[in-house]
C-alpha cells in the first residue's frame, strides 16, 4: 500500500523559513493532485495549499498567500512546501494529501483526498 511521508517541521521562531517535504512508497505522483493541510490545536483541520499533477496550477489560502509556496518534483516522486515569513499562527501539524482529478474548487476539501500522511509538526514561537 502506498504511504506518504511529510519531513521538515520543527521548532522556528517569527519571520523565520522552514520547508516541508513529502515523498511517497510508491511512484503515485504522477497521478495525483496533491495538498497541504494543517491542523492546529483544537481547530479544525484546514487546506494550505494545493497543486496540480503536471505543477501547472497552485492554489493558497489567503493566510499563507504570498509567505508559502508549493511545489513538486514527479520525477523525485516529491512535493514540497517553502515557508517564508513564519507567523505564531502558523503553528500546527502539517499533512500532506494525494487526490485524483480535482477540479479548483475541490482542493480545499480533505473528503477529496483519498492518501494522507502522518503528518510532521511546526511550531512557530514569538
Amino acid at each position: 500500500q502506498v504511504q506518504l511521508a511529510e519531513s521538515g517541521g520543527g521548532l522556528v521562531q517569527t519571520g523565520d523559513s522552514l520547508s516541508l517535504s513529502c515523498t511517497a512508497s510508491g511512484r503515485i505522483f504522477s497521478m495525483h493532485d496533491m495538498a497541504w493541510f494543517r491542523q492546529a490545536p483544537g481547530k479544525d483541520r484546514e487546506f494550505v495549499a494545493g497543486i496540480t499533477l503536471g505543477g501547472g496550477r497552485t492554489y493558497y489560502t489567503d493566510s499563507v498567500e504570498g509567505r508559502f509556496t508549493i511545489s513538486r518534483d514527479n520525477a523525485k516522486n516529491a512535493m514540497y512546501l517553502q515557508m517564508n515569513s513564519l507567523k505564531p499562527e502558523d503553528t500546527a501539524v502539517y499533512y500532506c494529501a494525494a487526490g485524483q482529478w480535482l477540479s479548483y474548487r475541490e482542493y480545499e476539501r480533505e473528503e477529496k483526498y483519498k492518501l494522507w500522511g502522518q503528518g510532521t509538526q511546526v511550531t512557530v514561537s514569538s
